[in-house]
């Protein structure tokens, strides 16, 4: 399963000379969307799309991207329920009709797609291009190409027509995950080398740059979801902004193709059986089962902070941290020396049906809907800190060091099964279902509270402990 482990990323995180502030977070049960209507065009053969992603929800048809020229006659880029890439143009037939042999099934990690379409060039395969994070897609398991010249449905507009981001006109089929830095050069046929580049220390990692100097033409746009109030701002200089359609200032978010936030991991499901949101920061428990959900961060050294907002809770909810993933329906958080859990009235878990010795009920504040609890993860010195609404249970200190002050001692990393812990929720009762929202520093919520790290990162409703940080690659990479 994707999972990002501390000590691994630093050169993927290292200084790019260009940071991405903001992206927008699609959340396709609320069928979310961007559209704007379709003008005059530069050109009705030729223009560039390039998308920044990351995905949420897998296993589902999802658009990255539409022009919805009249009828059923469209230019579009989207995911299949197979988690292939297909670019198609159709007016009747398929102008263009390029499917991904590969799929794409890393929802811990940002990938950049860019398709550069030229129908007057001379060789076939270089009228419709698509490119995979920098480099140029060959293998397809379907590959048409616009005749020489033609002119095509992406480029095209009519009374109804309309560019629309993170969904169909036509359909439900609406984008889940994370977008930013979407572009479209009208007229102009760019490589992915004119919105990335490759990093000189890590070759492979493609990483964005400043595309603000490019030529947009006459209906392009550029999105940078800086304005939290106008997520569909067109920074092109075109003034040509999107329609907001089930997006909030919430929806904004910090997590980037330049600095990668933790998540929920959706691929380690299989025993419990939940139900992810909100770019995988919001989980419904399954009441049938009683197991457990991992993050995509597996932390190996560092101090770690982060909060959860309890939504719809029990007296049995299991917050915490696991040293491994589930492997049985009732391989709840805090069995079997997996983890240690925070339950809900207050006990901490480690070892199975009975609370850890010293932190029995009453230790610890007991939680319940709409209450914030946070964890500060203490690697150095094998501590675990637990609190509630901004004070630590146990009159604890997370800035005391070896001395662990109200802290639950944990085993040392290194003596993990896997070298590494990660944030993990789950429940206790084959009747109960929890729902939460992670805030690893980019929450899917308003706080009422705006505080950072000590990096200047992250959005925390509470004080972050000194030495302690939000669970994103930059700070991973200097403390990980």
């Amino acid at each position: 399963m994707p999972l990002i482990l501390s000590g691994n990323v630093a050169s993927a995180t290292a200084s790019t000379g260009y940071d991405v502030a903001n992206s927008c977070r699609f959340n396709d049960g609320d069928s979310p969307s961007l559209t704007k209507t379709a003008t005059s065009f530069s050109s009705a053969t030729t223009g560039t799309f390039s998308f920044w992603i990351k995905r949420g929800a897998l296993g589902a048809t999802q658009y990255l991207f539409a022009n919805y020229a009249s009828g059923s006659s469209q230019g579009l880029i989207k995911f299949n329920s197979d988690d292939t890439l297909t670019v198609n143009d159709y007016d009747g037939t398929d102008n263009i009709q390029l499917t991904t042999n590969r799929v794409f099934r890393d929802p811990s990690a940002w990938m950049s797609i860019v398709l550069r379409i030229a129908s007057s060039e001379s060789t076939e395969a270089d009228r419709a291009r698509l490119y995979i994070n920098g480099t140029q897609e060959t293998s397809f398991a379907t590959e048409t190409y616009p005749t020489s010249g033609e002119s095509l449905k992406f480029f095209a507009n009519s009374a109804s027509g309309d560019h629309v981001v993170g969904a169909n006109q036509s359909d439900a089929s609406n984008f889940d995950g994370y977008l930013a830095e979407c572009v479209y050069c009208d007229g102009q046929s760019l490589g992915a080398d004119s919105f990335g580049e490759f990093d000189s220390d890590s070759p492979t990692i493609f990483k964005p740059i400043d595309v603000s100097g490019l030529t947009f033409g006459n209906n392009g746009w550029y999105l940078d979801f800086e304005d939290s109030d106008n997520l569909g701002d067109d920074e092109s200089g075109n003034a040509s902004d999107f329609t907001e359609t089930n997006l909030a200032a919430t929806d904004q978010a910090t997590d980037t193709p330049t600095n990668n936030f933790c998540t929920l991991n959706p691929l380690d499901n299989y025993f419990f059986n939940s139900t992810f949101s909100e770019g995988n920061l919001k989980v419904v428990t399954n009441s049938g089962n009683y197991s457990l959900n991992t993050s995509t961060f597996w932390l190996s050294a560092g101090k770690w902070y982060w909060e959860v907002k309890v939504g719809t809770s029990s007296t049995v909810d299991m917050i915490g941290i696991a040293n491994a993933v589930s492997t049985a329906t009732s391989n709840y958080l805090g069995a079997d020396g997996n983890g240690y859990a925070y339950r809900g009235d207050g006990d901490v878990f480690n070892t199975g049906g009975s609370a850890m010795a010293g932190f029995g009920a009453g230790t610890l504040a007991t939680y319940t809907d709409g209450d914030i609890i946070m964890f500060a993860l203490d690697l150095t010195n094998s501590k675990l800190y637990c609190g509630k609404a901004g004070t630590w249970g146990n009159s604890g200190d997370p800035t005391s060091g070896a001395t662990g002050t109200g802290a639950v001692s944990i085993v040392a990393v290194g003596s993990t099964p896997h070298g590494a812990y990660t944030p993990a929720i789950s429940d206790w009762h084959n009747s109960a279902s929890l729902t939460a929202e992670m805030n690893f520093g980019n929450p899917p919520y308003a706080n009422s509270s705006s505080v950072a790290d000590g990096n200047g990162y992250g959005d925390f409703e509470y004080t972050v402990p000194t030495g302690f940080y939000a669970l994103c690659t930059k700070n991973l990479a200097e403390y990980g």
